[in-house]
Order: structure tokens, then C-alpha cells, then sequence
């Protein structure tokens, strides 16, 4: 492993609801999430523009899958780089997502 990628530490805050990946005490980067019951919608996924090309958002990423797998959480991908880990296709959301959690995930509600 190089000491480029092992400078870099990523860590779940569920207080800001996001794992955040951090260059010694600046954080870098972070993916954004909402958790709900057994349920887990990444949102968004950002790097520092000075520490874009270096596989942070790779690193964010499949770090907050493992996390998720760990704890027996269903992903919802929101996230475009999510979804390109996860394969699922954005129509596929919905039925994921029970009816009583739709309206906290901003989704319809449907019939």
C-alpha cells in the first residue's frame, strides 16, 4: 500500500450522517446517507477537488457498503456512484423501500 492512500482515514459520523474520509484532521471527502429502520439511501458523494483522481470516492464507497453488509442494512443507491457498485436501476428504488419509509426517503408513496 502506498503512503498516499494510507494518509487518508475514513470514518462513519452519524451525527452528520455521513462517512468521511479525512487527510489528518481535514476531512477530504464524505458520502452522505439517510438510515431508516433497516434501510440505508446514500445520497451524495464528494471529494475535494485537490484530492479528486486519487480513488477517494471508490474508497468512500466501499467502505460505507461494508459497513452496511456488516450490520444486515439494505442499500439504496442513490448515489450515481453508488449504483454503479451496486447495479440496480433507479425505477427498482421504489420497491425496496417499504410503504411506511417512503415518505422519510422523499419517495412516492404510490396507490
Amino acid at each position: 500500500m502506498s503512503s498516499e492512500v494510507a494518509q487518508y482515514t475514513l470514518v462513519d459520523a452519524p451525527d452528520r450522517q455521513r462517512f468521511e474520509i479525512s487527510a489528518g484532521d481535514e476531512v477530504v471527502g464524505f458520502t452522505e446517507y439517510r438510515r431508516r429502520g433497516g434501510l440505508i439511501a446514500f445520497l451524495h458523494t464528494e471529494v475535494a477537488p485537490e484530492h479528486e483522481g486519487k480513488g477517494l470516492a471508490s474508497r468512500l464507497i466501499s467502505g460505507a457498503l461494508d459497513t452496511a453488509r456488516d450490520q444486515g442494512l439494505a442499500v439504496l443507491p442513490f448515489c450515481p456512484f453508488v449504483r454503479g457498485y451496486i447495479a440496480k436501476h433507479p425505477d427498482e428504488y421504489l420497491e425496496l423501500v417499504p410503504r411506511d419509509l417512503r415518505e422519510d426517503f422523499e419517495l412516492p408513496v404510490g396507490a
